[in-house]
């Protein structure tokens, strides 16, 4: 009798917990309706303490909320309960152009009506499109075009209008098209691509991209496919200075310059969250380096804490497609052996870069790095002298977690204490750079932290920040 009843007791508790969970799911149901609708009738970003929540997928949105606890160890799950009421409540005011983080609110306990109520009439500004080419389709285009139009269209913000590449044979649309619905990397794209022959373009998700095929940026008249005012990201690398970038200038529509690679010159070079208030009316201007906007945030944090006296950063960096795949001539030196087969000692300007998104650590750094036989994600290990010492690793640690879940350096800074974390873990994260707790070493005054970063998505989320703001969209920010 006591087995049967014990049988009956956990049937019934594997019941309840289905029933739990099939509840949940049709609450993620309704709130990305109402998400995809915020966001094409409000211009409305709702995020979970930095995150984009995924609107084509239930199991992410339950898998987000529960990673919640994790981030805040000191919390539980955010219900989805909760968010569903939080997003409701938006959806049944008048805001507009804002950038809303649910798991900030719900853990400060917040009352969104009075939030709402607070917020004053002039701070629900109304955003514009912004016209966006990519100059450019290689890996960092086309993750560009994926985080561009995998999100629910609409006719405000970062509208991606044309793609331009250099003139190829006939054919070229569907290997274009293929590139970007494949990827070893990142895998399928979720949702539609088809080749648009008669117009030369590619419909993506629905939307039309044009595709221009050109030998010089300064050749191109935009305004004949009626793009105008846009917005060049250049993701080639060829030009680097203003003379080069000054080409995109020179064609019809074309208004302003952003560069996915650190620049020479006067060009400000750029990482969104720590030197961006210093971009004006500049109409070139450079995104840096993946390893420099991955590093930047938290050696800014560790300064302002801590002091940094000198350092040294050496970058473990999967190899890229400068590199020769079997050896091969190249003209750089090393770079011309097999980056499969072989770890490849290079040098980086991202030390040096810092300087420029940081003036205050402008000559106090060094470095290095290897390129190693992976493909994406790599590793930075920041090598520090402080004038302050942290009293130990455990308290080091401490600080960057309590850094990564503040309302201000979230979508910058993520942290990990999994003692389990291997690359592949971050492919695909938009986190910037993620803290490894585990590998943190504090001795005396020095210490040793090491950043995860994917070298493609996290640095293109970096670019499409900047893109936003150099498009002039702007948006309120709750909480502030």
């Amino acid at each position: 009798m006591f087995l049967v009843s014990n049988a009956n007791t956990l049937r019934q508790l594997h019941q309840d917990r289905l029933n739990d969970y099939n509840n949940q799911e049709q609450q993620v149901i309704e709130l990305i309706g109402l998400l995809n609708k915020l966001y094409n009738e409000q211009d409305v970003q709702v995020t979970l303490f930095g995150e984009a929540i995924d609107t084509t997928s239930i199991n992410q949105v339950l898998a987000l909320h529960q990673k919640a606890a994790i981030r805040h160890q000191d919390s539980k799950a955010i219900a989805i309960a909760d968010t569903l009421a939080m997003v409701k409540a938006l959806a049944a005011s008048d805001i507009q152009a804002t950038r809303v983080d649910v798991g900030q609110l719900i853990t400060n306990g917040s009352d969104i009506q009075q939030v709402l109520q607070a917020l004053s009439k002039d701070d629900n500004t109304v955003n514009g499109a912004t016209d966006v080419v990519l100059y450019g389709f290689g890996r960092i285009g086309r993750v560009l075009t994926r985080l561009l139009l995998s999100q629910a269209s609409s006719v405000k913000g970062l509208q991606l209008k044309a793609i331009v590449v250099r003139p190829a044979a006939a054919g070229d649309l569907a290997k274009r098209a293929s590139l970007l619905e494949r990827d070893s990397v990142h895998g399928g794209f979720l949702g539609s691509v088809s080749v648009d022959e008669d117009n030369n373009g590619l419909l993506i998700n629905g939307r039309f991209v044009q595709v221009i095929y050109a030998k010089d940026p300064s050749e191109i008249d935009y305004t004949a496919y009626g793009i105008n005012d846009a917005l060049i990201i250049d993701n080639t690398g060829i030009w680097k200075d203003e003379d080069g970038l000054g080409k995109h200038l020179q064609s019809k529509g074309a208004s302003k310059v952003l560069l996915t690679a650190p620049a020479g010159g006067e060009i400000k070079n750029v990482v969104y969250g720590v030197n961006n208030d210093t971009v004006g009316d500049d109409t070139i201007v450079s995104a840096a380096s993946c390893t420099t906007n991955a590093i930047t945030p938290t050696l800014k944090v560790l300064n302002d804490e801590f002091g940094i006296e000198n350092g040294h950063v050496e970058t473990i960096h999967s190899f890229t497609n400068d590199q020769n795949l079997i050896d091969n001539y190249h003209k750089a030196d090393r770079r011309g052996r097999s980056a499969v087969l072989n770890m490849v000692i290079t040098s980086t300007g991202a030390a040096k870069a810092v300087g420029k998104a940081l003036p205050e650590l402008s000559g106090k750094l060094t470095g290095n790095a290897i390129r190693v036989p992976t493909p994406n994600v790599s590793l930075a290990i920041l090598n520090l002298n402080l004038k302050t010492a942290p009293a130990s690793a455990d308290a080091l640690n401490e600080f960057l977690r309590n850094i990564a879940n503040s309302s201000t350096w979230q979508s910058q800074i993520a942290y990990t204490d999994s003692t389990e974390a291997v690359s592949t873990d971050f492919v695909g994260t938009k986190h910037v750079g993620i803290v490894d707790a585990q590998a943190t070493i504090v001795t005396d005054n020095h210490a040793t932290v090491y950043i995860w970063y994917d070298n493609e998505v996290g640095y293109s989320t970096q670019v499409l920040r900047l893109a936003t703001q150099m498009g002039g969209i702007n948006y309120a920010q709750l909480p502030a």
